[in-house]
Formats: C-alpha cells, structure tokens, sequence
C-alpha cells in the first residue's frame, strides 16, 4: 500500500512513458500514477483546505499541487490494466494508471484547475458528474467543447460550489469509453470541516463488463447482458471489506455508472440515506433502510452506526452477486444426468456434473477454468464456501480498531451461544392440511404413450 507522500516522491519515476515532458513540467501539476489495486489509507491534505478525506475502496485519491491559490490536479486518460480478483486481469481504459481513476476531492469554494491529458488511440472529454461548472467546462464534445485529440492536453477551471459526491467520466465515444472503465469519484466536501462529519468514510463506483472466460477485453457493443458486476472494477472476493469501529459513525458513497439499476442492501445495522445526486438529505427528510436502489447514472450516500460483527453488503440482484456464468443455463434440478454424463466424459474428460441438485456445489467444485477466468461463485469464509462474486463485501466492525486503521481485521470471533445452530431434538413429522378430493373438473394429466403420437 502506497501513501500520497510516498506517491510524490515516486511520481518522477513512475511517470515512465506516460510523463509529459520535463519542460512542461514546469507548468503542469505531476500527473501521479499508480497501477496496484491496494487502496490507499485516507490522509488529511498537506495544502489547501482541511477536510475528512475519504477512503477510496481499492483505489486512491488525485494528488494536487497549490498554484497562485487554485488547486490544480493532472488526469492522464490512457489504456490501464485492472486486476479485477486474484486469478483475473482485464484491459480497460482508465486514468493514471487506473480503472477506475482517482478520487478527486475538493472543497466547496475551491478554484480547482484540471489538466486532462489524452494518450488513448482516441479523442476523449471529461464531464463532471452532478457538479454545476460553466457550460463550457461541461465536457459534451461537439456541444459544449472541441474533442481532446490523442496525445493533446486540455484545462478545464472552475469553482466548486455545492458539497456531495459527483463522478467524472467521458462524454465522447461514451459507450466504448465507459465500457472500457473511464470512470472516477469527485467528492466535494463542505467548507466547515464539521458538517457531516462521519469517522469513517467510503466511496465506490458501480460498473458493469462483458468479459468472455478467457479473454481479457471488455466487449464494448454490449448493452445489457454483461457478465461482469463490479465496485470500483473489482468483483469478490477482490473488493476491499469496508472496517470501522464498534460506536463509529460510517458513510457510504455509491455512484452507479452501469446501464441497470442496484438495490444495495446491507446487513446489521440499519442505515440513513443521507446524500443524493442534488446534495445533502436534511436530517428531518432522512429515511430508516437496508435497501436502497442506485439508479443509473445516480449517486447515494448512506450513513450508519457500526455494530461489531461481519455484514455483507451487496446488489440485491441475485446474478450480480456471480461472476462470469452463462445465462442460458437450462434448470437441471431433480435431473438425474450422471449416466449421460459419464458418456459426455468420453468425449469431453473436464466434463462435471451441475446443477441437478442446486448450484450450491459450483462453491467447492474445481472445475477447469480458461485462464484468467474466476470461478462464478467463490469465497471462503470461517465456515465454508461464501459462493459469492460480483458486488459483494463486508462491513467488518471491531471493538478494539484504532483510528485510522483500515486494514483487514479476519473473520469475526462470535461470542459463545451467538452462531446458527444445528438443532438435534427430536423431530415431529410435519402435519399436513387435507387435500381436496378430485372432481370431475380436476385436471387430468396423463403420460403420453408412444401410440399417441400418431397422426401428430
């Protein structure tokens, strides 16, 4: 894991091929590049002014230089590769090294100038997300500005006004671009470093890919059937887990850039939606959930009080919680196909048999994968397979955590007497109501012989 300090000091010789030259160097910020999907600890800002930074789930925030009182940030729009889990790694489009691009934060009534250099094979724009700029500052190629051509640098200035959480992303070949992972965060924080202070705050994008098992590029034509359902171009087990301490008051930010929408549900403790698209709910408006939906192109902000355990959070769409499946899988259930499957296994000797009983045994099963693909349902936790993929994590709250700390504290250690059970009385067979008795309006159903088939 990579501080901002540490970030600074590298950034010279991280800037490899991707630096612009030393001579403009002079009056562009250093863009920052960083490759690792570790997410880098929050840190309160050297320069400018203070606010509670966020933590950025498997990603980082955009360092920034002061210039004459603005601060200005440098984003490089360039070809990426993201680990999406251990096992699995794709080739996207993102920015400085990343998919998504780094967290932008700012304060509100900050002059923030951003530098956007091109290195895609195409030309490109940033629209800022939910945030009121200048028309011309909107990012619409061909309506509101020229294109950014490849290897150009445009200026976009501009200052921030409303505090929330916004997202940036392109408004040029949008659909390839996006599907490629041009995406990031652009948190606005309040002037007053009290208001809507929480101890813990973090902040994700919801993304969408179609990735073939074996193959690493996204198929950008696709407009619905996606395989791939991520945070921050992550799936489980690869997203970060979300830790606080026991009494800490945590926020959540969630912007969905996919093309459907997400009911995130999280277990334990109930939450508060707290900050929507158009800023910060009042507290009289806020309403009690454990589900709430992401809309496309929408941003959430939930808040809660940590409660020690493990608690998942998740899509509430059941196949957004897999990983790359097909979805014309005939229902097999109750099938008893072993016999054609030890036949199929002549010809094909990887062939398993799944699905007759549930698919609860793809969690355990070790059936052979093209490379650089996950296994659908994955994860192992204290007490077997999780079976998990896709946008699922866990908030992990400890009693004993520092300040600070984010790193991952394990599995729980429940109290004694505090874990489902398997019960071991006695068992009473189950009383059943009386069926109706058959009339003559009951529907016959009868096994069709072979003789009644003829004249068909």
């Amino acid at each position: 894991m990579t501080n901002r300090r540490t970030f600074f000091k590298a950034a010279g010789a991280a800037l490899g091929a991707t630096a612009v030259s030393r001579v403009a160097a002079a009056s562009l910020p250093e863009a920052v590049i960083q490759t690792s999907p570790a997410m880098q600890p929050p840190r309160p800002p050297s320069t400018g002014r203070p606010f509670n930074p966020v933590a950025t789930l498997n990603g980082w925030s955009l360092p920034w230089r002061m210039k004459d009182g603005v601060k200005e940030f440098h984003l490089v729009a360039e070809p990426v590769v993201r680990e999406f889990a251990p096992g699995m790694k794709a080739n996207l489009w993102g920015y400085n090294g990343t998919s998504p691009g780094p967290t932008i934060e700012a304060v509100e009534g900050d002059r923030i100038r951003i530098f956007v250099t091109n290195k895609l094979p195409e030309h490109t724009t940033v629209h800022w997300h939910g945030v009121l700029v200048p028309s011309g500052m909107d990012g619409i190629g061909g309506l509101t500005q020229p294109h950014i051509p490849p290897g150009k640098t445009f200026v976009y200035e501009y200052t921030v006004l409303r505090p929330g959480t916004h997202m940036y992303h392109p408004h040029a070949d949008e659909m390839v671009q996006m599907a490629m992972g041009m995406m990031g965060m652009f948190i606005i924080h309040p002037k007053d470093i009290r208001q809507h202070r929480v101890d813990r705050d973090f902040a994700f994008l919801l993304a969408s890919y179609d990735i073939e098992p074996g193959s690493a590029t996204p198929r950008t034509s696709e407009m619905t059937d996606f395989n791939l359902w991520t945070w921050n171009s992550r799936v489980f087990p690869g997203i970060d887990p979300l830790v606080a301490r026991t009494g800490d008051r945590v926020r959540v930010r969630i912007g969905n850039l996919t093309m459907t929408n997400h009911p995130i549900h999280m277990h334990g403790p109930h939450f508060e939606v707290t900050g929507t698209d158009g800023g910060w709910v009042p507290k009289a408006a806020r309403w009690p959930e454990v589900t709430t939906d992401v809309a496309v192109g929408q941003m959430r902000a939930l808040e809660f009080d940590a409660v020690a355990g493990d608690w998942a959070i998740h899509c509430h769409k059941s196949h957004h919680t897999m990983n790359a499946m097909g979805h014309g899988v005939p229902n097999m259930i109750g099938v008893d196909h072993r016999g054609v499957a030890e036949r199929i296994a002549k010809l094909v000797p990887d062939y398993m048999v799944m699905g007759e009983r549930g698919m609860a045994d793809m969690g355990t099963m070790e059936m052979p994968l093209p490379d650089n693909t996950l296994p659908m349902m994955t994860g192992t936790g204290p007490y077997g397979p999780m079976e998990m993929g896709g946008m699922f994590s866990v908030v992990k709250v400890r009693d004993d955590l520092r300040p600070g700390d984010y790193r991952d504290p394990g599995f729980y250690a429940h109290p004694p007497g505090t874990v489902a059970r398997e019960y071991t009385g006695e068992l009473q067979p189950p009383t059943r109501a009386a069926a109706p008795k058959a009339d003559r309006k009951t529907l016959q159903v009868r096994k069709p012989g072979a003789h009644r088939h003829s004249g068909h």
